[in-house]
């Protein structure tokens, strides 16, 4: 049985009836009722960003669960390390004082924007040969190849993000054999997938070639909310490893979540005992269901084995309509738009939860497709600010059809992770206004 240290530490810290002159406030005295599990840095507890005691410990069982040379926690989701993997890979360019360069799919989270505007990386958009929607951005080898062969210089990395919120999975292997070629590191966000590494075979991003990636375990692992991994490949860079507690030490908090490395801590123990084989029954669950409700007459998406997609404007309904139908019947969607309703499940789902979504599709019936103008993604048309100099400029709230030909401030996605109409530093076409107006945004941030 693998050793829990943090989570054992704890509760014999929370029985040991000790008086509490320590943060935090509340001195473990139950309001929520977790409180007592509630505790901060203090001795024999280790330190996040200074680990060499039991969160070394539990780290080293998650990254003997992933594969990897190590597998750091963070408390902070995979914002905080997408902004430590940007922060890591580049480190090498701004040592050599060069302004670095970032290739990158367009279907890219806001942190990823944000972390830009705090690095100060340049940013080359890779677009995809698809434009469906706003959430797919099918990146392949051969566009990476292409890419970087035209490329003046390498650059710092590639950045990917898969799965896509519609839970589409990149080439990640034949992707990383080609950066790889050209010596450029790949990057993934993987916030999605954390479950991939205990499929058979394994389609985690490390065992695929990337050489370092994040996951928000609290996605689809039974971890609390917040609960993210930051692994770096045995094959990454030896820097990586030497600097990643230290680099996401400057973007943390210094008031790490005691509860959340808890769940992390004993999430290690969770997936090494008959996690691959519950998985494998969810996804053959998952599929079987998925096929009972394409025989309905809804057309269900082609997706990575946890998520059940359906293009709702198909079947006549907007995104948001088929949500609405599913809450009134007690099931709740990840998320929805005009076209699609995306629904997430684990193993952790109850057969009877299954039971009721099918109930309720079944409710409903399918009518003619929604027509709606086909939009392609347009390009962001640059301007003469950086990310950078566009995230910090002083902005204001405009209505987003007179933005034309206003810079952007803040990046405008529609959810996150995808691809941004505007990204911070671009100039606001008709194109662009149009693609707002169809997605429902309103108003948008621009720079004074």
């Amino acid at each position: 049985m693998m050793n829990t240290p943090i989570y054992d530490f704890v509760r014999s810290y929370a029985a040991s009836d000790i008086s509490r002159f320590h943060m935090p406030g509340h001195k473990g005295v139950p309001l929520l009722g977790c409180e007592p599990l509630d505790i901060t840095e203090i001795a024999g507890a280790d330190e996040l960003f200074e680990a060499e005691g039991i969160i070394l410990e539990s780290e080293k069982n998650a990254a003997a669960l992933f594969g990897t040379a190590h597998s750091f926690y963070s408390t902070e989701g995979s914002t905080l390390a997408i902004k430590s993997m940007l922060s890591l890979v580049t480190a090498k360019a701004r040592s050599e004082g060069k302004k670095p360069l970032i290739f990158a799919a367009r279907n890219a989270h806001k942190a990823f924007i944000y972390a830009c505007a705090l690095l100060d990386l340049e940013v080359r958009w890779l677009y995809g040969n698809e434009a469906a929607h706003l959430c797919v951005c099918r990146i392949s080898a051969e566009e990476v190849e292409s890419a970087l062969s035209a490329a003046s210089e390498p650059p710092s990395a590639l950045y990917l993000t898969s799965p896509d919120y519609l839970g589409n999975i990149a080439d990640i292997e034949g992707i990383a054999r080609v950066c790889h070629a050209y010596g450029v590191p790949l990057v993934v966000d993987n916030a999605h997938g954390a479950y991939l590494k205990f499929l058979t075979p394994s389609r985690h991003p490390i065992d695929l070639g990337a050489d370092i990636c994040c996951d928000s375990a609290h996605k689809t692992l039974p971890c609390l909310t917040g609960g993210a991994y930051l692994h770096i490949s045995k094959n990454a860079e030896r820097e990586y490893l030497e600097s990643a507690r230290e680099t996401m030490a400057i973007f943390a908090s210094t008031s790490p979540s005691y509860l959340i490395l808890q769940s992390l801590d004993l999430c290690n123990r969770y997936m090494s005992e008959g996690y691959s084989e519950r998985l494998a029954t969810c996804a053959d669950k998952l599929k079987h269901l998925k096929e009972k409700i394409s025989a309905l007459g809804f057309s269900v998406e082609r997706t990575e084995p946890l998520k059940l997609v359906i293009n709702t404007a198909k079947s006549g309904y907007s995104g948001v309509e088929f949500a609405e139908h599913l809450r009134l019947r007690k099931a709740e969607a990840e998320f929805a738009d005009g076209e699609f309703v995306v629904l997430m499940a684990t193993p952790e789902t109850k057969d009877s939860d299954l039971d009721r979504l099918y109930s309720a599709i079944a409710e409903i019936k399918p009518k003619a497709p929604l027509s709606e103008e086909d939009l392609p993604l347009c390009a962001g048309e640059p301007s003469e600010l950086s990310i950078r100099e566009a995230v910090f400029a002083p902005s204001e709230t405009v209505r987003a059809d007179s933005a034309v030909g206003r810079v952007c401030g803040a990046p405008t996605v529609s959810c996150p992770p995808a691809v941004p109409i505007v990204v911070s530093g671009e100039r606001i076409t008709r194109s662009a206004a149009a693609l707002l107006s169809r997605y429902g945004v309103e108003y948008i941030r621009v720079v004074k």
